[in-house]
């Protein structure tokens, strides 16, 4: 019978096998012709993992980057991503699911992770059953829900340096045997600032301010029928991330230091509802709703000089709305699945901006616009046996995108930060330079643009008789074309600009030896990679979002799992990538042959869980980790400057560097007491780096990554 991917009983089946519905439909992981990295609930503890924006950790070729520290996370997998775009406005291209509900807002994708059955990350262009916006892949992060039996729930407390304490849990009751049940979890997390500030009087950056929770309740009222209402909501009050910034005022700080006068918030929210029924209409036949309505805001006040003085300070604020309805149906017949359906998003972007920058008197810009986007898409998805071995796979998504940009209007103003302002200048509608359009309080500016696509997949697998499976794919990825969100010194910066588009070519081999000793998964595959879409910063400051008309990505990564002995288990992962714009200038300036940005070359990590000891009726496990990453540049431009300008681009990149994480834990069948330390050496990191030098300011934008943090936690479950 086919079966409603409604409620999850698990991450792994009784023998270890991780069950994942990467296909929309549950399969072994070891049977599905994809490169997937699936993480269970409690394996996210093990690696330290306590936020999205941790993942890259765990995940070959996947790094995880922002100006804004764990708010609005850029994902970027093998090189495919936001690139240097900063602005809210923007689809990422690595498509981010909840419970298979698509999120399009940024800032909703830094949540943190709590009472979770798996995260699956899919690697290379979705453009079949998950379709939208996802010419990199897509990251799906599966709650726990109600088993429908019995009662249960866990606790778990902690504390770490930072003085930061840490608080979850989740409670579940069955309401009606084998009928009704009802699951609610809690996350909360609260720290000190985790770089100094020297300047006296001063907040630390990077500090911890969350409380999320959850609610789901699973229904089966009849036969053949799975419900699942799930509500969440969330909030974030942390500081800023810090900033290295104007040198001079760098003397004499450690790596991390800063002195800043005016460290801001990053004040989020999130919240959601979202209905999953499936009914079992026949023995092979199920059809499921998905229905979600979500919410959000962002008011995130960046001191972005790393300084004393106010030479660069903005208020991103933003509000979110959005809505997505999918009906889905999946078959199995005599050689034949087939999942196939209809899809509808919505999804609204209001926003008001403010740039405080060194103009003589103090003043600056601020922006004011709404975007709205609709997708509509029809798709389909067989896999067709043709022997017992071999199997075809045929899709197919025809998407429709709409996307408005209107309301918008900027002007040039007088006025400190943080007081009232005096607008001098509209510019925005204005074609030429700023502060050459008188202010005009009623003029608005806006654009329309709508894109059609046809992604789809054919892929090939065979089944060994030992169970090993091998497979070769073409995919087809797309991503919507975009509006400058940066755009608001000039009109004539704010266009519509080409979708992206991906043809990746992949093979791979992935199973395990008889005994189960060893797990394996590789992969290899190559992109013709189209119209990536870039942030070009230029002198005014002017920002323009662009396309890079064309770049080659090919790589080759793999995922092993040893159990060398009783009590050993061993995993690592490795990623290989090439990535290089074919085509590519920007400012006059030729950057063919450049690398892509957030696009190491090489990427690593090895750890092992090894169960040292049984004392006092538990178990004691040490589970330390390396993970590698090889230098990468944070700009298109690497390491070329524009002849003539202050560009100085060599800053925005990070060297090879190696991070050691480790834990160790007593655990019985209901406590677990762990000691954990990430980055134990203290290794000093950039995580993301933006040009202003070439937009006219003294200094570039460096945001380094977290220092040591080390505590301890206790768990007991019920």
């Amino acid at each position: 019978m086919a079966q409603a991917q409604t409620p999850q009983s698990g991450a792994t089946q009784g023998d270890g096998e991780i069950v994942v519905t990467a296909q929309r439909r549950e399969q072994s992981l070891l049977d599905v012709p994809l490169a997937v990295t699936a993480l269970a609930g409690n394996a996210l503890a093990e690696h330290g993992i306590t936020n999205s924006a941790q993942l890259g950790a765990a995940v070959p070729n996947l790094q995880i980057n922002s100006p804004y520290g764990n708010t609005q996370p850029n994902f970027t997998l093998r090189g495919i991503g936001v690139a240097n775009e900063y602005n809210s406005n923007q689809a990422s291209p690595v498509g981010v699911y909840l419970d298979d509900v698509y999120l399009a807002p940024r800032t909703s994708h830094g949540m943190g992770l709590f009472d979770l059955d798996r995260i699956e990350v899919l690697r290379g262009p979705q453009g079949t059953l998950f379709g939208r916006n996802t010419t990199g892949g897509a990251i799906n992060f599966i709650t726990r829900r109600p088993d429908l039996s019995g009662s249960e729930g866990y606790v778990q407390l902690g504390y770490g340096n930072y003085n930061t304490f840490t608080a979850q849990g989740a409670v579940e009751t069955t309401l009606k045997e084998g009928v009704a049940g009802i699951r609610a979890a809690v996350n909360y997390a609260k720290g000190d600032g985790q770089i100094h500030n020297t300047f006296q009087g001063g907040r630390d950056p990077a500090s911890t301010d969350t409380l999320q929770g959850r609610v789901s309740l699973r229904l089966k009222p009849g036969e053949g029928v799975n419900v699942v209402l799930r509500a969440y909501g969330g909030r974030d009050r942390g500081t800023q991330a810090a900033v290295h910034g104007l040198g001079v005022f760098r003397t004499g700080l450690g790596f991390f230091e800063t002195n800043e006068n005016r460290v801001g918030s990053n004040n989020t929210d999130a919240w959601g509802f979202s209905a999953n029924i499936g009914v079992d209409v026949a023995d092979n036949l199920t059809v499921t709703s998905i229905t979600s309505y979500d919410g959000g805001s962002q008011d995130l006040q960046q001191a972005a000089d790393g300084s004393p003085l106010d030479i660069l300070d903005i208020n991103w604020k933003s509000d979110y709305r959005q809505f997505s309805q999918e009906l889905r149906a999946n078959y199995t017949g005599k050689g034949v699945t087939f999942v196939g359906g209809l899809f509808y998003g919505f999804d609204r972007n209001i926003t008001d901006n403010r740039f405080n920058l060194p103009l003589p008197p103090a003043g600056g810009f601020f922006q004011h616009y709404r975007q709205e986007r609709r997708s509509y898409a029809v798709f389909g998805q067989a896999d067709i046996a043709l022997t017992s071995a071999l199997n075809l796979t045929l899709g197919a998504r025809y998407t429709r995108d709409k996307s408005s940009y209107d309301d918008a209007f900027a002007y040039l103003f007088v006025g400190a930060v943080g007081a009232a302002d005096t607008p001098l200048a509209s510019t925005v509608p204005c074609p030429g330079v700023a502060g050459t359009c008188a202010y005009d309080p009623a003029a608005r500016f806006g654009l329309k643009d709508s894109n059609n696509a046809l992604t789809g997949r054919v892929a090939l697998s065979y089944t060994f008789g030992s169970g090993a499976l091998a497979y070769a794919s073409y995919n087809r990825g797309y991503r919507a074309g975009a509006v400058n969100g940066g755009g608001y010194t000039s009109s004539s910066g704010i266009s519509y600009i080409k979708p992206e588009r991906v043809n990746a070519f992949e093979v791979g081999v992935k199973g395990r030896t008889a005994d189960r000793l060893l797990t394996y998964a590789v992969s290899g595959f190559y992109y013709d990679y189209t119209n990536q879409q870039l942030q070009d910063t230029r002198p005014g400051p002017v920002s323009f979002l662009v396309n890079a008309p064309k770049s080659e990505v090919y790589g080759l990564e793999a995922e092993t799992t040893l159990r060398p002995m009783k009590g050993l288990r061993i995993n690592a992962s490795l990623g290989l990538l090439h990535s290089k714009y074919k085509e590519l200038t920007l400012q006059g300036t030729n950057l063919s042959g450049n690398r892509l940005p957030f696009a190491p070359e090489f990427t690593g990590q090895i750890g092992a869980d090894w169960d040292v000891v049984e004392v006092a009726g538990g178990r004691i496990t040490f589970s330390p980790n390396v993970l590698y990453t090889s230098s990468q540049f944070f700009s298109p431009f690497n390491a070329v400057n524009v002849a003539g300008s202050g560009q100085v681009n060599s800053e925005l990149a990070q060297g090879a560097n190696a991070k050691v994480n480790g834990a160790l834990s007593w655990s019985n069948a209901r406590i677990t007491l762990r000691v954990f330390a990430n980055n134990l050496f203290d290794r000093k990191t950039y995580g993301y780096g933006l040009d202003l030098r070439g937009a006219g300011f003294p200094y570039n934008f460096l945001v380094p990554s977290a220092p040591r943090t080390f505590g301890v936690s206790v768990r007991a479950g019920f």
